[in-house]
């Protein structure tokens, strides 16, 4: 009898996560038609910022680019519904458009931002997204440096609120998808090599340029059509500062940290903290971002994998697996 090796991601666990997903996704669609207007809009900001942190924890969880600069196409893709919207698109074709739009202009954004690394990279993020922006006012036909709101609009309020849920858990899905598709495969595994050891995973022929740069356009497609939606829902930007506030990219790692980085249901898990804090807590002034502060020092001491994190170190549970597991199989030889 000797013992084997076998290397495998849990098909089972996947296709268990798969099914469920796919159920929820489908009770979620329904929702507008058997739940209160109230409710399916407040959905709409935690379906956005599942987006927001998903894509946060594709680049910095998965591909080690600890980005604070997101905001700029969140930005990009709000004042892109403007910008189509105005041609005679609909909204929210206008959000889809753009979304589209601002992932090809990241990749010539990229070889700027690539030409830093670490803390460097991080904040030359930053100083882009203060560059799009102080571009944007620019531009009359964007409001200058005044809030806009959209011309060509649905009057119906309750189309309109459905239209923007359908649009916003159609992002939520494609964040959720793309991010768990692209990690089950190869190239996931060759993401996690350059978040480890770029210098090392160059060396064994991965193209860490290509790799990183994929998951940057990814990321900007992502945020940009969560910025659409943004926009969408408030019928507007109410200034070029709010929409591309560096607050985003804080609440986006917050998320993430709390969740549990670098784990496909962490952002989830910490979206959804998120979401209940600030509907519950927002009006509170400074204790407000007290409490947000504590919770994040708390969950850094005690739980440094954020929750899921620790659900997943602790009792190995994973609705998403995307891990390579080791298990040993003993094998009966025949004399």
């Amino acid at each position: 009898m000797s013992a084997t090796v076998q290397v495998e991601r849990s098909p089972k666990k996947a296709a268990f996560g798969g099914i469920l997903a796919a159920i929820l996704f489908v009770a979620l669609a329904i929702a507008p038609k058997v739940l209160d207007p109230a409710i399916t809009t407040e959905w709409v900001k935690l379906f956005y910022l599942i987006t927001l942190a998903s894509m946060w924890n594709l680049l910095a969880g998965y591909a080690g680019m600890i980005s604070v600069g997101q905001q700029a196409f969140i930005g990009l893709g709000a004042y892109g519904v403007f910008v189509f919207n105005d041609h005679g698109f609909s909204a929210y074709e206008s959000g889809i458009i753009a979304s589209v739009i601002v992932g090809v202009l990241a990749i010539p954004i990229s070889f700027l931002a690539f030409r830093l690394r670490g803390g460097y990279f991080a904040i030359g993020t930053w100083v882009i997204a203060e560059t799009i922006r102080l571009i944007i006012i620019r531009f009359p036909s964007l409001g200058s440096g005044k809030g806009r709101t959209i011309a060509n609009y649905t009057k119906d309020p309750a189309l309109r609120n459905t239209y923007t849920y359908w649009l916003a858990l159609g992002v939520v899905i494609f964040a959720l998808a793309s991010c768990f598709t692209l990690l089950r495969s190869r190239f996931g595994l060759a993401l996690q090599s350059i978040r480890d050891n770029e210098v090392a995973a160059n060396s064994l022929g991965i193209k860490v340029d290509f790799a990183k740069r994929v998951v940057y356009v990814i990321g900007a497609v992502g945020c940009a059509a969560a910025g659409s939606v943004i926009c969408i829902q408030s019928i507007g930007v109410a200034s070029p500062d709010s929409i591309f506030g560096v607050s985003y990219s804080a609440f986006m790692i917050f998320m993430v940290l709390i969740g549990g980085i670098g784990t496909v249901e962490g952002p989830v898990v910490g979206a959804l903290l998120y979401f209940f804090v600030d509907k519950y807590f927002s009006q509170s002034g400074l204790w407000y971002l007290v409490f947000l502060g504590a919770m994040a020092i708390i969950a850094t001491l005690f739980a440094p994998k954020g929750i899921w994190g620790e659900i997943n170190a602790r009792w190995n549970i994973s609705l998403f697996p995307v891990s390579y597991q080791v298990k040993t199989k003993n094998v009966q030889h025949d004399s």
